[in-house]
């Protein structure tokens, strides 16, 4: 059975919490703002009547960024719980023990780490419709959810949603058990843009969710390349400036007199060459 048109509080709490700060600040702004600036620029004694007494509207203006701001606070503690409700299940015990709307949560936050815009209708309920709808590169599909573990979702589910496909004119249905589907369901999906997604599949696709999530957590930090103290700037020895021995051609060193006090070079290769310079 559907459900009534949810309000616009109703929709900002299912919309990221960032979107409802964001509507809050807007609102407040326009009503303490905007409206008495745009009655200030009219003529007439009731537009300037109501320009001067803005202040007036302050208390509206805060109440309407009060309660966006609840509605941003239930989007946030609801997303936690999506992600927690995802990251601990860990078979198909655990997804089909959870109660039918979390279970609906949980396909749509699997979807939602999947790069999807989610969007929880509230259409279905648990006999069935459309519970979510997804929208990723301007395609629009429809999800049902069947917590169903030992009955098998038969070809008539198939059909309804493919009827619900052609009416809304979307592009795709998806159908989301804990168990599996029956052979005539299955047969019925050949050629049409609909996809069966099982216990297994959908257990496959959590599994694979929680271990990218991981990833990050387990890396191993990269290890800072070795610092090289950099060489002192000592200048090379002159080699041009050293003479050869005259006597065997060898590298003469700097020798001193210590009796003379003075300095001359020297054959390396002393005492087998006595030659000076």
């Amino acid at each position: 059975m559907g459900r009534a048109r949810r309000s616009t509080l109703e929709d900002l709490a299912a919309s990221p919490w960032p979107v409802g700060i964001v509507v809050g600040l807007a609102g407040y702004a326009g009503i303490r703002h905007g409206i008495p600036a745009l009655f200030a620029r009219q003529d007439g004694p009731f537009a300037q009547a109501l320009a001067a007494q803005a202040d007036a509207l302050a208390p509206l203006a805060w109440a309407v960024l009060a309660l966006c701001t609840v509605a941003s606070l239930v989007s946030f503690v609801r997303g936690r719980k999506r992600r927690r409700l995802l990251d601990t299940r860990t078979g198909l015990d655990s997804l089909a023990t959870i109660g039918w709307r979390n279970f609906e949560c949980l396909v749509g936050e699997a979807f939602r780490r999947r790069g999807y815009r989610v969007e929880e209708t509230g259409l279905g309920g648990a006999d069935g419709g459309i519970d979510l709808i997804l929208r990723k590169d301007g395609q629009r599909t429809l999800v049902q959810c069947k917590q169903w573990r030992r009955e098998k979702v038969p070809v008539n589910v198939v059909r309804e949603m493919y009827g619900l496909l052609t009416h809304h004119g979307a592009h795709a249905v998806r159908i989301v058990t804990v168990g599996s589907f029956t052979r005539d369901a299955a047969r019925f999906t050949a050629g049409k843009p609909i996809e069966l997604i099982d216990g297994a599949t959908l257990l496959a696709m959590i599994r694979e969710i929680q271990e990218e999530a991981r990833i990050p957590e387990s890396r191993p930090m990269p290890t800072p390349a070795p610092r090289i103290a950099p060489a002192f700037n000592t200048p090379a020895p002159n080699l041009a400036a050293t003479p050869g021995c005259p006597r065997c051609g060898s590298a003469m060193v700097e020798r001193s007199n210590r009796r003379a006090n003075t300095t001359f070079w020297g054959c390396s290769a002393f005492p087998k060459c006595r030659g000076t310079r």
